[in-house]
């Protein structure tokens, strides 16, 4: 028993003086403190792992189809307006659009004059120095919105982009585009040509900026996106003016018809009762 005694007496001390030593509680805390981050890790790692599988990430593949679904491009570049005509250096202004702030000679000139009727120009006639026919390109990538053949206006494209806004292409021919069609800018899309609006018909590109249906001056908006567009006051007034001045015209020219119809039906009548 003594010896017993002595033996677990000894371990006693043993222990005593190895926990007085001073690196022993340093170590113990630099061990605790380590296994502490650890589990912290582990668990962010189970919980991470967790919600990848809830949002359909696995692996290298994102969602169920993996690298099938569509990537959204994140450093998309905004596009300025262009010049609608291949052939910029040899472009020229025909007719300028119809600025209601301008001097009454520069309203004069924009004018359109189709037989008795005066308009104003919505959009820029664009021809050539050397007057012949030249490409027609989209100013901006968009989707071919409209493509209808006009009596008056010749072909006509239109072609719709972000915010609200649609490009249109008049006096054209040798259309290369269909409704639906995905344009990219600086694209052909067709040949300039004449119109019978054309007051000197001369091979022209019409070409017209519209925002929320409301035209613009395009030269304002070459070398600017189409978010830069801003509808002034004075642009929804004129344009609420040019829609009441042309049902107006076609009041007018309803009337008229009906009051030429009612003298042939008078002078009929008159005829009869003579004979």
């Amino acid at each position: 028993m003594r010896e017993e005694e002595k033996k677990l007496t000894s371990r006693k001390k043993g222990n005593k003086s190895f926990f007085k030593k001073r690196w022993v509680y340093p170590a113990i805390y630099l061990a605790s403190a380590a296994l502490i981050i650890t589990a912290i890790f582990w668990y962010q790692s189970i919980g991470n792992n967790s919600a990848k599988n809830n949002f359909g990430y696995q692996g290298d593949k994102l969602g169920e189809n993996g690298y099938k679904n569509p990537a959204v491009e994140a450093n998309k570049s905004v596009e300025d307006f262009k010049w609608p005509v291949k052939n910029y250096e040899q472009a020229q202004i025909d007719k300028e659009f119809y600025d209601s702030n301008a001097s009454e000679e520069k309203q004069e000139a924009a004018m359109i004059v189709y037989g008795s009727t005066y308009e104003p120009n919505r959009g820029i006639d664009i021809t050539m120095k050397d007057g012949k026919e030249f490409e027609v390109i989209a100013a901006l990538s968009g989707t071919i919105l409209k493509v209808e053949n006009d009596a008056l206006l010749g072909n006509t494209i239109d072609i719709q982009h972000e915010n609200g806004v649609v490009t249109q292409y008049q006096s054209i021919k040798d259309v290369k585009v269909k409704v639906g069609d995905k344009v990219k800018q600086g694209q052909a899309i067709a040949t300039a040509s004449t119109s019978q609006l054309s007051e000197k018909g001369k091979t022209h590109l019409h070409f017209e900026i519209r925002k929320d249906n409301v035209a613009v001056n395009p030269v304002t908006y070459f070398d600017k996106p189409s978010s830069s567009i801003e509808v002034m006051k004075d642009d929804k007034a004129n344009k609420q003016n040019q829609d009441k001045s042309n049902d107006a015209s076609d009041d007018g020219k309803s009337n008229e018809s009906n009051s030429e119809k009612n003298t042939n039906d008078k002078s009929n009548t008159n005829e009869d009762s003579q004979g």
